[in-house]
Parts: C-alpha cells; sequence; structure tokens
C-alpha cells in the first residue's frame, strides 16, 4: 500500500525535527490529519467510510474520547470468559488458590487488557471492581443474603482494590516506556506536551493529567523519572511506593 503521507504534508510534530508520518492505514487519518479535508483519502478509489468509533490494536475508540466505551467492551469479554468458566468456579475438588489464579490469567488479563492507558474516572473505577467483586464472590459461592465485605473479600482471594492495580500496572508500563530510546516514539507520545489553546470550562481528565497528578504526589519531574527507570529495582521501589502512599490516602 502506497503511504498517504508520502509528500510530508500530514503527520504529528513531535519534536521541532521529528514527525509521525508513516501511519498510512485508513484508521491511522485521524491521527496524522488536522482537517476533515485531509481525512478523506481513498484506498483502491473507495472512500474510507467514517464511523463513530472503531477497535484499534484491539482498544475501542470513540469519537467522544476517553476510556469508557473500551472499558464496557473488556467487561463484556471478561464476562464471556468468566461464564465459559462456569464448571471450574462450581467444583468443589478445586480449591481457592488455583480458582483464583485461574481467574487471574483467563479473566483478569482479558479484563484489564491496555489498561495501563486508559483515562480512568471514578465510573470507570467503579463498573471494573463491581465486576470483579460479583466473580469473586461466585467462586467462593457467596449469594444472598449472605455477605462479606470488600477487604475481606480482596483478603481472601489476595486481590488489590482495581484501582491500585491499574495504577500499578500503568507505572510499570511508563518505567519500561522511559527506558526506551529518546527517538522512540512511544516515548515521545507520552512525554509530549501538546500545543494549542483548549475550550473554555473544566478541562476533561485525561491519561497525561492522571500520571501528572501522581507525579505530584511523588513530588517528581520527567527528567526524574528517566533517571530513575533506569535502575528496575529502584522504579519497582518507587512504584510500590505510590501505591502505598495512595492506599493510605484514600482511607483518610
Amino acid at each position: 500500500m502506497k503511504t498517504s503521507t508520502s509528500e510530508g504534508k500530514h503527520g504529528i510534530q513531535w519534536t521541532a525535527r521529528n514527525q509521525l508520518d508513516d501511519l498510512d492505514f485508513a484508521n491511522d487519518l485521524a491521527l496524522l490529519s488536522h482537517t476533515h479535508e485531509q481525512m478523506q483519502m481513498k484506498t483502491a478509489s473507495v472512500a474510507a467510510v467514517s464511523a463513530s468509533s472503531f477497535t484499534y490494536l484491539g482498544s475501542i475508540i470513540d469519537e467522544q474520547g476517553g476510556s469508557d466505551a473500551d472499558v464496557k467492551a473488556r467487561i463484556g469479554e471478561a464476562r464471556t470468559a468468566f461464564l465459559q468458566l462456569k464448571n471450574i468456579w462450581n467444583s468443589k475438588q478445586l480449591s481457592t488458590n488455583i480458582k483464583v489464579r485461574i481467574f487471574n490469567t483467563n479473566v483478569k488479563a482479558v479484563l484489564l487488557y491496555g489498561a495501563e492507558t486508559w483515562r480512568t474516572t471514578t465510573t470507570t473505577i467503579k463498573m471494573v471492581q463491581v465486576f470483579i467483586n460479583s466473580c469473586l464472590r461466585k467462586m467462593l459461592n457467596i449469594h444472598w443474603p449472605d455477605t462479606i465485605s470488600n477487604s475481606l473479600l480482596w483478603e481472601r482471594t489476595n486481590q488489590l482494590p482495581v484501582e491500585e492495580e491499574i495504577r500499578k500496572r500503568r507505572w510499570k508500563w511508563i518505567g519500561h516506556t522511559l527506558r526506551k530510546s529518546s527517538n522512540c516514539i512511544t516515548r515521545q507520545a507520552l512525554t509530549w506536551n501538546p500545543e494549542g489553546k483548549r475550550k473554555r470550562g473544566r478541562p476533561k481528565n485525561t491519561l497525561h493529567r492522571i500520571i501528572e497528578a501522581d507525579m505530584k504526589t511523588m513530588n517528581y519531574n520527567w527528567t526524574e523519572l528517566e533517571r530513575i527507570a533506569q535502575d528496575r529495582v529502584g522504579w519497582r521501589m518507587l512504584v510500590s511506593g505510590l501505591c502505598s502512599l495512595t492506599r493510605s490516602n484514600r482511607r483518610k
């Protein structure tokens, strides 16, 4: 396929010298174009049809932005995976420990795929946590009117609160990214600060703002984080400390 950006007219300007211009498939044009006219590219003389949402690299991108649609889709796929293993959850021969290990690898892995880059909100965290808690209660055969607190449920199944687990995954991914070459597009995108004016009103929460909030909690900037990330042991300690700090703040 011929590149749609061969003339260098389209692309994302990362730095003064670097421009992202090698994404040439139809579903990449939204990232490369600045106007609707630029997006009207054709492949084999057929106009690319615009869509309100589409799947890209396993995640759902919609016109509203954010991660709500992707989170809902992940919950749906994880629910299907959980129901397919119904015989395992109902088995009396398998221990709780084995069931939890199967749940983590076959259900939770599906649920939290791509969670490192989710724009998490109180609503999305609650949706994911409610689903996980429901699965864990079924695994332990706890049904109404029997009750169990969430903290005891997580203790019995060796689970972290999903907000903490997503934060841990996110900062583990950030560490991997910061260890990449400074010319790596992924690293440039992570620390990139887009220019331009924002609309009036309260700005939407974004992944970048979530990361910056954690950085403020730790009192670190990007330069310091890049230095620490080169030491894997030191980075794991930093992530562990952040999770402990946010956990203690949540209890206050």
